[in-house]
């Protein structure tokens, strides 16, 4: 069956704009943002180019799980074009998606073991001084694009703090060692992004939050006007855009019912550290995420599963060993063996759980569905997890990124560096950059991917 076949009729139609309640919880604090914002306007011989409005994604979702692969089950069979997912494999669970998806293995080039791997699958090993600035693709996709959104990223996890924030546990990066930290919390996810949203407040409430917004956008109005008299003349573009967008903001937050039908999902009350309830949190974090993108309150999310060396044990499919104990298992252990790729499958059932999400529903700002215009990344941070090497590392791009992507493809491009692939996820997000992270390891996108 094909994922157009799977599509249900009577969508639910999500605002476009900005959900009013979750952008007061973003501009709460006027100086944090008008920080951002002079921090943004810096002028930077690093700085990246402004993103490209047409035959791009408009959205960036990043995906992880841990602990590298058995390849022989990872594997599609057959060859680029021809490739197909097996039902008994780890990847069966997408067969659905097979046409939309690239099926990638790459070379991380500088890294290797487990804290190697995670500290550059996402930044290249990219320093201070490359034009990434130290950052990861999702956070310098952030600020290329979630500028004019409440939040300009949103960061979920599933147990991935109980060891607290280090190079193991941290996959987003602002910059060199500044970690950006995922909030495992599905509750304080809830409260912190949907905040008023469809609340059913009464009226006399309605009334003083929005009393209390429209003081919020007049301070930032007269930081935002203050800062456009003292900015360069060069940069004052970029600022008109800013003023653009809170006028935007401004209309929808004082709009009677501007909130429409932008509902949060429910709040899940299970206790989010109890390994049992890992997949409940998991489901109720991709809900979380999902609705936060459909109602426009961000455009980039990432959506992190434990950490590497991560230990949760999948006792919901009678699994009694930790996951990374498995993932070290030889193939002369076929009972581990069997154990690790079905914990695995589960993984891929998970992200393919996400992309029927996001293919349900319809874009909220144009033709199609949220799958056709976002790009989903599946990031992994070893490649056989039983050699610590970070070769062959198996990812996957899902979905055209409007049309930027050629789809239905397996790639092992081992020998190639992962971080062209990330200057194709940039460029595919709008940014004109020919290199991410160490440019030495190697410059451009990867061809095969690009329509």
């Amino acid at each position: 069956m094909t994922r157009r076949d799977r599509r249900r009729t009577g969508r639910r139609t999500f605002l476009g704009g900005l959900g009013a309640g979750a952008l007061a919880a973003g501009i709460a604090g006027a100086s944090p943002l008008l920080g951002a914002l002079q921090r943004r306007l810096r002028p930077s011989s690093r700085a990246i180019a402004s993103a490209a409005t047409g035959g791009r994604a408009k959205r960036l979702v990043v995906f992880f799980t841990p602990n590298g692969t058995v390849h022989r089950h990872w594997r599609p069979r057959g060859g680029r074009h021809d490739f197909v997912l097996p039902d008994e494999g780890i990847l069966g669970p997408l067969a659905a998606f097979r046409d939309v998806l690239n099926v990638l293995e790459v070379d991380f080039r500088g890294a290797n073991n487990h804290e190697g791997g995670m500290a550059a699958m996402l930044t290249g090993n990219g320093a201070a001084a490359h034009e990434s600035g130290g950052a990861s693709i999702d956070q310098v996709v952030a600020h290329a694009i979630g500028t004019d959104t409440p939040f300009r990223s949103l960061e979920l996890g599933v147990q991935t703090s109980a060891w607290g924030g280090n190079v193991q546990t941290r996959m987003s990066y602002a910059g060199p060692g500044a970690y950006v930290p995922p909030d495992d919390r599905p509750a304080e996810v809830h409260r912190r992004v949907f905040a008023g949203v469809g609340s059913g407040a009464a009226p006399a409430e309605v009334d003083a939050l929005a009393a209390r917004r429209g003081s919020v956008l007049d301070l930032v109005r007269a930081e935002l006007g203050d800062l456009h008299r003292r900015a360069p003349a060069s940069q004052r573009p970029k600022l008109d855009a800013h003023l653009g967008a809170l006028r935007a903001a401004e209309s929808t937050l004082m709009t009677p019912g501007a909130a429409g039908d932008c509902d949060a999902p429910a709040v899940m009350m299970a206790d989010p550290m109890a390994n049992d309830s890992f997949p409940l949190v998991g489901r109720a974090q991709t809900d979380l995420m999902v609705a936060a993108l459909a109602c426009g309150l961000t455009r980039v999310a990432s959506l992190q599963w434990s950490h590497t060396v991560g230990p949760p044990v999948f006792s919901w499919l009678g699994i009694s060993e930790g996951h990374h104990s498995l993932s070290h298992i030889d193939d002369g252990n076929p009972t581990g063996i069997a154990n690790f790729v079905a914990a695995e499958r589960w993984y891929a059932e998970q992200f393919a759980y996400l992309l029927e999400r996001l293919d349900t529903l319809p874009d909220p700002e144009g033709e199609g569905s949220m799958l056709d215009h976002t790009l989903v990344v599946w990031a992994q941070e070893l490649g056989d997890g039983r050699l610590h090497v970070c070769e062959d590392v198996p990812w996957i791009l899902a979905g055209a990124a409007g049309g930027f992507l050629r789809t239905g493809q397996y790639l092992p491009l081992g020998g190639t560096s992962h971080t062209k692939l990330l200057v194709t996820i940039a460029n595919a997000m709008g940014l004109e950059t020919r290199t991410f992270g160490d440019p030495a390891y190697g410059t451009g996108p990867i061809e095969e991917l690009v329509a």
